[in-house]
């Protein structure tokens, strides 16, 4: 193997990709949105909330995502700040559509977890960080809305401890909250930088430091509040975790920020501690063992996330690729494992959300939009290298709820198939097949309820088909693990139903729970999955 080029190291040291994650409202579009304009990727932030007028958030480009003010899909948006090359991958907040933000995390190096100071820990929160914590990745908190009646600070750390099972380590520390909110104490470098309310929507503005022992200090805070921050310092220096880098790249520590999002408070300093606190591009695990990116001269990428129609006028397909080794140029040819063959990949593209940027050339970490023909699944490896290899899969995550779908205009079946298809590619729903009858009837499964709507939406706006759902009681999916199970022969229960997926594997649906035990004891051998792979 040839000695990997200066060039192609220094390019991937400068990347870091990461995953925003937060509940519903937490503020997460809101942070994005402050990453690119200190970028200078745009100029003027936009509101997240749904109104017809208002300016629409740059990551949420789909029509529905529009009209109800929640992210639906993950944007990718890359931007240069400070000498890093740095792409963030913002993901739903909706529990309804955690299985995108899933897959997501699985092309992300490090994540940030955006949590609302009035309320603490979350269900999706807590949902998404076990994820992270499966990967080992590291988690960086930022603790939003400090412009806002917050709760304890103390307690908002015991929350994150108790029910995320890491430990925090404050890198600042805030003064007060709601109106009372009057800036960070910067622990490191003793400082108080000083809440200002006047950045909204733009990066304009002077961040104000006065150095706590500073004479200066007693013309901004009362000695009420100068008694309670340094009672509160003392307290966290005897109780809090020390910072520990290596723990925090373990995903063991999560260092831990205040700030506002909306009125820019914290963001910048926060940007700026995190970068130097993540590191470049990790190895990834493949099938021929780690592929080190600062080894691996040949450029290697894997398919995290499809996404169909994002131009309405173009129709086409995007496939998303994180690269894991090397230099990507346009129009470059390469060995696309699952199929078997050489592909070129062509019209490749950098996302600011719905828009787009053709790219000459690309590196390890980069994250890029490939052009799809209907050839791409999610999980696909790409690799110039000789010594073929595939990259982990990416689970599947079983649905919780299923519906009977049809067109209601029986003309239109070729558009329902492709539509249905292709939203099934993207992996926001999994349609199945009655096991014995073919496309004539499709279950779709989701794993939030929401991603119906979507469906429906989605095939009335893109594909001219109207659908009628009808809701069946399964609540409960198993892959079948053992080929030489003959379905025929299976006996099961009265609430089981025998189903097939788009690759023809075998599944089973139950509605309760205990039916699942009660099958696999009639049937010595068989295997049950709650996972497919991609």
């Amino acid at each position: 193997m040839s000695e990997i080029t200066n060039e192609i190291k220094n390019e991937i040291k400068k990347r870091r990709t990461f995953a925003i994650i937060s509940h519903p409202d937490a503020g997460k579009t809101t942070l994005t949105e402050k990453f690119l304009l200190y970028g200078g990727a745009i100029n003027q932030a936009g509101s997240v909330k749904g109104k017809a007028t208002a300016r629409h958030a740059v990551s949420d480009w789909m029509e529905i995502e529009k009209e109800r003010g929640i992210s639906v899909t993950s944007s990718v948006l890359q931007f240069s700040y400070g000498g890093y090359c740095i792409n963030i991958l913002d993901t739903p907040g909706h529990q309804d559509f955690s299985e995108d933000t899933y897959r997501t995390l699985m092309a992300a190096d490090s994540a940030v977890m955006v949590i609302d100071a009035s309320k603490g820990v979350e269900a999706q929160t807590r949902k998404l960080f076990k994820v992270c914590v499966m990967r080992h990745i590291p988690i960086f908190t930022f603790i939003n809305k400090m412009d806002r009646e917050a709760m304890d600070t103390f307690e908002l750390l015991d929350d994150i401890e108790k029910e995320l099972g890491i430990a925090t380590c404050p890198v600042n520390w805030p003064i007060g909250s709601g109106k009372a909110f009057k800036g960070v104490f910067e622990r490191e470098r003793e400082e108080v930088e000083l809440f200002s309310d006047t950045m909204k929507g733009t990066r304009m503005g002077e961040v104000r430091k006065v150095g706590i022992h500073s004479p200066e200090i007693d013309n901004v805070l009362t000695a009420e509040e100068r008694e309670k921050l340094e009672e509160e310092i003392e307290l966290l220096d005897g109780a809090a975790a020390e910072f520990d880098q290596e723990l925090v790249s373990k995903g063991e520590l999560s260092p831990v920020f205040f700030g506002s999002a909306l009125t820019n408070f914290g963001v910048e300093t926060f940007l700026k501690h995190f970068l130097t606190m993540t590191s470049s591009p990790l190895p990834r695990m493949s099938d021929r063992g780690e592929i080190d990116p600062m080894k691996e001269t040949d450029f290697s990428a894997f398919v995290f996330k499809i996404q169909a129609n994002m131009n309405k006028a173009h129709r086409d397909r995007i496939a998303f690729m994180r690269i894991c080794s090397g230099k990507f140029e346009a129009g470059m040819s390469v060995y696309h494992v699952q199929g078997g063959k050489d592909v070129r990949l062509s019209q490749p593209q950098q996302m600011m959300a719905s828009e787009r940027k053709i790219i000459e050339q690309a590196y390890g970490g980069d994250i890029i939009g490939i052009f799809d023909p209907g050839i791409f699944s999610i999980g696909d490896t790409l690799t110039s290298s000789k010594d073929k290899f595939a990259y982990e899969g990416i689970p599947t995550f079983a649905p919780e709820h299923f519906a009977r779908v049809r067109q209601v205009d029986t003309m239109k079946r070729k558009q329902f198939v492709k539509g249905i298809n292709q939203i099934a590619q993207e992996g926001a729903i999994q349609i199945f097949q009655e096991y014995n009858t073919g496309m004539e009837e499709i279950i779709v499964g989701v794993v939030g309820v929401l991603q119906f709507d979507v469906l429906k939406y989605r095939l009335e706006n893109e594909y001219n088909v109207e659908i009628i759902l009808e809701m069946l009681p399964y609540e409960h999916i198993r892959w079948i693990e053992n080929k030489e199970i003959d379905m025929d022969k299976l006996t099961g229960t009265s609430d089981m139903k025998k189903i097939k997926d788009l690759k023809d594997r075998p599944l089973l649906l139950f509605i309760h729970e205990w039916s699942i035990r009660m099958t696999l004891e009639r049937n010595k051998g068989l295997e049950l999955s709650e996972f497919g792979r991609s």
